[in-house]
């Protein structure tokens, strides 16, 4: 492919390929996650077919930047809901998750279009806040989950600490603290990686297109270090807010079904 060309459905096709070397892998070794892949495969090929004729109106420079924002606020909604289903045992969660979302576009997009990092525009709102939002999600949903599964899994610990007199926020504090450590560390580790073990999406993408690669770098960075903040803005809120929603008004612990080894 040479700079500025795009895949055409034949090396969409072929890049298939990989992907059932990977389900016979899995078969193989018998992982049972031929159909997930295989129906993983499917729903992005759909989705990302409808998104891509959805954008073609989004990006015209013609169509009022509402359209835009409504578009970012149905991406923070459907997020929300996301991590809502990941714990679905957390009474209230998607309140939680939708402010944990609500709070990392609006940031971010402040960041980045307040403080003028770039142009606020219909092709550079969306795809921005997709990038802050979806990374953002992924660490809401481990927080979310982690937390519930610790509060679980610990509640005779938990239980001793509140026999005690501790709150449920301090005799929790050693198994939320870890359950929070894991939601962010993928992106701490990530950000450290860039440049020597991978090279991110964006900034190959702008490379691909013809953009120098200084100016691709330069826009890379200033997105990853908007993620990272998002993810520890969206960990916390939720795995906090997790907790918040286990709380009981007398101070005790709401019983979960403990985790499976």
């Amino acid at each position: 492919m040479n700079g500025g060309d795009v895949v055409g459905w034949a090396g969409l096709a072929v890049s298939l390929v990989f992907v059932l070397a990977a389900v016979a892998l899995t078969w193989q070794q018998g992982l049972r996650l031929g159909r997930p892949i295989v129906v993983a495969v499917a729903r992005s090929l759909a989705q990302m077919a409808v998104v891509g004729a959805a954008l073609v109106p989004i990006v015209d420079p013609d169509t009022p930047l509402a359209w835009s924002w409504a578009w970012v606020a149905a991406i923070t909604v459907f997020a929300a809901v996301t991590v809502a289903r990941r714990a679905p045992d957390v009474p209230g969660l998607f309140t939680v998750a939708l402010l944990a979302m609500g709070l990392v576009a609006g940031m971010g997009l402040a960041v980045m279009f307040g403080l003028g990092i770039f142009a606020l525009e219909g092709r550079t709102l969306v795809p921005v806040a997709g990038m802050i939002v979806g990374n953002s999600m992924k660490a809401a949903v481990v927080g979310a989950a982690r937390v519930s599964e610790a509060v679980a899994d610990a509640r005779p610990e938990i239980e001793a600490g509140l026999a005690l007199g501790m709150t449920p926020r301090r005799a929790s504090l050693r198994f939320v603290r870890s359950a929070l450590r894991t939601a962010i560390s993928p992106q701490v580790e990530q950000t450290a990686a860039l440049g020597i073990v991978f090279l991110p999406g964006a900034m190959t993408g702008l490379i691909l297109a013809g953009v120098a690669p200084l100016e691709a770098v330069r826009t890379q960075l200033a997105l990853m270090y908007v993620i990272l903040a998002g993810v520890v803005v969206a960990a916390l809120t939720a795995g906090l807010g997790t907790l918040t929603r286990l709380t009981t008004r007398d101070q005790t612990i709401v019983a979960l079904a403990r985790t499976d080894a």
